[in-house]
């Protein structure tokens, strides 16, 4: 935006100045193919009003170098980039409608890939023994986890990453919901990444998390002497039409399984695991203490 003639940037939700835009992933053929068609059409609708790039640069707040960028299908736009050239050029919200296209771009192709399973499962079975599974993260924790990663991921990819592991929570709001199984390592739960209040709003969360119908939350004690779960994570969708498919670094290389012998071990290991970890309700127990402890 422009205050006193002066361009102004926007700020992403960490409170930081960063642009307006994510870099595109140039082997998401699908993606490329999107943020180029929504490119086009801002240059387009500019062009329309015989509106300079100087010009529409300062009244959207950012550079010419990145309106370029965006125009160019070189980067992804983000909605308040779309909102704001809307409003500019007058576009009746036709430029604000894309924001429905490039939400299904903006992540990484990986992660739509988890997202789209994630949205078809009817049972999802998880088992993380690093650190609290993303769908259980507060956008905090999120955040300090991926600023530990080295080398130093850069903070657009933090910032991507965050809103990358919010929008898969759309899976808690589904109608009908899945049900939802997970397992935690109780370290997971003790160790203060991020500081001490972002584990404490962290446990708060997991509190809220476990007492939804649809969610089983189980907590694996350290002082456990036999754990199923040596060979590292573990996760397991299960669809309506009865398919699945699984993952776990022990198995098949840590690739995506489908046949029935590689579920048959991950279900039996996830089991075996559960079995071993605290119930529900003492797990839901220990944290409230660990709450107590923070």
């Amino acid at each position: 935006m422009s205050v006193d003639g002066q361009t102004v940037r926007l700020k992403d939700e960490t409170g930081e100045t960063d642009e307006p835009g994510w870099e595109v992933d140039p082997d998401d053929e699908w993606g490329v193919a999107v943020v180029a068609t929504v490119g086009r059409q801002l240059r387009l609708r500019r062009e329309a009003v015989a509106m300079r790039v100087a010009d529409f640069a300062v009244a959207v707040g950012y550079g010419e170098d990145m309106v370029y960028k965006i125009e160019s299908g070189r980067r992804i736009p983000r909605p308040e980039y779309l909102d704001r050239a809307d409003e500019i050029l007058g576009a009746g919200g036709l430029l604000s409608a894309m924001n429905e296209d490039v939400k299904r771009v903006q992540y990484p192709k990986k992660v739509r890939e988890i997202a789209e399973l994630e949205a078809r499962a009817v049972e999802i079975q998880l088992y993380d023994p690093l650190s609290i599974h993303g769908l259980l993260q507060t956008p905090e924790y999120t955040r300090a986890l991926l600023r530990m990663r080295r080398p130093a991921y850069t903070d657009d990819v933090v910032v991507r990453g965050v809103a990358a592991r919010g929008a898969r929570k759309s899976v808690f709001d589904r109608d009908p919901v899945p049900e939802i199984s997970f397992v935690q390592d109780e370290w997971t739960l003790r160790r203060q990444l991020g500081g001490r209040a972002v584990l404490r709003q962290q446990l708060e969360h997991l509190l809220q998390m476990a007492q939804l119908r649809n969610v089983e939350f189980q907590v694996m004690p350290m002082d456990r002497e036999e754990h199923a779960g040596v060979d590292g994570g573990i996760e397991v969708l299960k669809f309506p039409d009865g398919s699945a498919v699984g993952r776990s670094p022990a198995l098949a290389n840590g690739r995506a399984v489908t046949e029935p012998k590689h579920l048959r071990i991950l279900e039996l290991r996830y089991g075996i695991i559960r079995a071993q970890a605290l119930t529900p309700r003492e797990s839901a127990a220990f944290i409230e203490q660990l709450l107590g402890e923070t």
